[in-house]
């Protein structure tokens, strides 16, 4: 039994699951989101905020300010509400509605961001009001997990270390790629400590994290419209992009099965098997990490009328007929 005095103290979970049921595919799924910031993004959230509390950045009476699409957000109104602390989210119109919905819940301010970028993004114009609102009052702290180590550093010293014990015979490792906390916590670790782990960084079709030119992505989570800081490519083994179709096809065929994921997991459970089909997924072990479930995405990945408007129509026949 775990006991737990506060919802910041609930980070990890031992849940996989064994998707040779619903895929026919050897891949096992860790599943995030079985804490009450309902992502992978808790654990980052946490370690940012101790870590600056312990550096001296926060004091009691700081406000915490971060730009986020949605889940560290999520994450980061849990973290403050548990130790009393204001926190204010700088997002844009691409947010979930009820990520935006949790936010406010948790007692945290959600500013919104109207006008994209140069690149037709909104993150450089999400960052510009961030410091905007840093100039304006010394009293907001930017924990940027842009750039911030304790980013990768919470998934090097928890998710990184979960998998490889529950998995000693680990031999491909598939992480989506938004930041980068996740995929470079992961791969610095097995680069240490298991270096013949293949570690499969999955991306959206239209994000330039690894080059390419930036194309229209509606899916919250993963991708950038800039290339990320703390991503150092030559720690990856290989790289699968996902178009944003083929990640709501996936998340409706689990969501079939009884699996409800968000948009984040649906990209790389579906990079994570194309990948397997082109090489010898019987003798592999092989982990997907799935940093969302699906409850927040009811307004857009199982929205039909959400997905015909941004994928075009007749994407629900090939959807229905997957």
């Amino acid at each position: 039994m775990t006991i737990i005095t506060g919802a910041d103290e609930l980070l990890d979970n031992e849940v996989y699951l064994d998707l040779r049921r619903q895929l026919n595919c050897r891949l096992y799924l860790k599943c995030e989101g079985f804490n009450f910031a309902g992502s992978v993004k808790v654990r980052p959230a946490a370690w940012m905020v101790a870590t600056a509390q312990r550096d001296g950045l926060i004091g009691p009476g700081s406000v915490l300010v971060e730009s986020s699409s949605g889940n560290l957000g999520v994450a980061l109104a849990v973290i403050a509400a548990a130790k009393g602390l204001r926190f204010v989210c700088v997002t844009d119109p691409k947010c979930n509605p009820a990520a935006a919905d949790l936010m406010r819940a948790l007692g945290a301010e959600v500013v919104v961001v109207d006008e994209p970028d140069a690149a037709g993004g909104y993150l450089a114009a999400r960052k510009a009001r961030v410091r905007s609102l840093c100039a304006e009052d010394p009293s907001y702290v930017w924990l940027n997990q842009y750039e911030n180590p304790a980013n990768w550093v919470a998934h090097y010293e928890n998710t990184a270390a979960l998998i490889a014990k529950q998995f000693p015979r680990l031999d491909t490792l598939f992480i989506g790629t938004g930041t980068g906390g996740t995929l470079m916590g992961c791969a610095r670790y097995f680069r240490e400590h298991r270096p013949s782990v293949h570690i499969v960084a999955v991306d959206s079709v239209g994000s330039v994290n690894f080059s390419g030119a930036p194309g229209p992505r509606h899916i919250p989570g993963l991708g950038a419209s800039t290339p990320m800081p703390l991503i150092d490519a030559s720690l990856v083994d290989e790289v699968v992009r996902v178009r944003e179709a083929d990640a709501v096809r996936m998340c409706r065929r689990l969501a079939s099965h009884g699996v409800l994921l968000g948009g984040s997991s649906g990209t790389v459970v579906g990079g994570a098997t194309e990948w397997l089909k082109q090489h010898d997924s019987d003798r592999l072990t092989s982990v997907a990490i799935a940093p969302d479930l699906g409850e927040r995405y009811m307004d857009t990945v199982y929205d039909d009328a959400w997905v015909d408007r941004h994928y075009g129509p007749g994407t629900q026949d090939l959807l229905e007929n997957t």
